[in-house]
């Protein structure tokens, strides 16, 4: 627990489960492009870790990969990344800015769980999936902006949180409705009474909110 800083040197392409689990001094990791996966557990409970860019070479990201690092504040994930997974991000408190990449297509189940710095989102366009609970517990998460390529929002995806007032969909109120009837419960306990789609609000139902 004495490694302070990594240099992933660019023979590496994948940095393993549990790679680096535990390394509480590790302050800063420099990947590089020729990394393609990142395993699960890999930088758990690196508390001391404050930035990290994934870069667009990185295809995969395991789950539980950067679960408790409590001093991350800020992630930058790659083009290349297809999907986050569950539990990746969960228990970074200090988060308040995450750009996700192009090329993601789904987020895990509770990937940003207990995020409670974390003030705004943008989902980017080619993102069809949202897992269950995504974003529990961001208690500080006031916007997130929804493209219209999501088909799947899981149920309390943004369950605790209290100040989320601010929710917009690229969509229209028809294609936004369409979507929300499959998914029952995505706004089980968050306090947001309308989405802003791209023609009109659209208001939160009972059945939205798993009532």
């Amino acid at each position: 627990d004495s490694l302070t800083s990594v240099t992933i040197p660019n023979s590496v392409t994948s940095i393993g489960e549990s790679a680096f689990q535990g390394c509480t001094a590790l302050t800063s990791v420099t990947i590089p492009d020729s990394v393609k996966s990142i395993g699960e557990d890999a930088f758990w409970g690196c508390n001391s870790l404050t930035s990290i860019t994934i870069p667009d070479g990185v295809t995969s990201i395991g789950e539980h990969a950067f679960y408790g690092c409590d001093s991350l504040t800020s992630v930058t994930i790659g083009n290349g990344v297809a999907s986050i997974g569950s539990y990746t991000f969960s228990g970074c408190d200090s988060l308040t800015s995450v750009t996700i990449g192009n090329g993601v297509t789904s987020i895990g189940d509770y990937a940003f769980y207990g995020c409670t710095s974390l003030i705004s989102v943008t989902i980017p366009n080619g993102v069809t999936s949202m897992g269950k609970i995504a974003f529990f517990r961001c208690s500080s998460l006031t916007s997130i902006i929804i493209p219209d390529s999501v088909t799947s929002i899981g149920e309390a995806a943004f369950y605790k949180c209290e100040l989320l007032r601010d929710i917009t969909y690229s969509g229209t109120v028809k294609q936004w409705k369409k979507l929300t009837a499959k998914c029952p419960g995505w706004a089980r306990d968050c306090p947001c009474e309308a989405v802003k789609c791209k023609d009109e609000e659209a208001p939160v139902t009972a059945e939205d909110r798993g009532e």
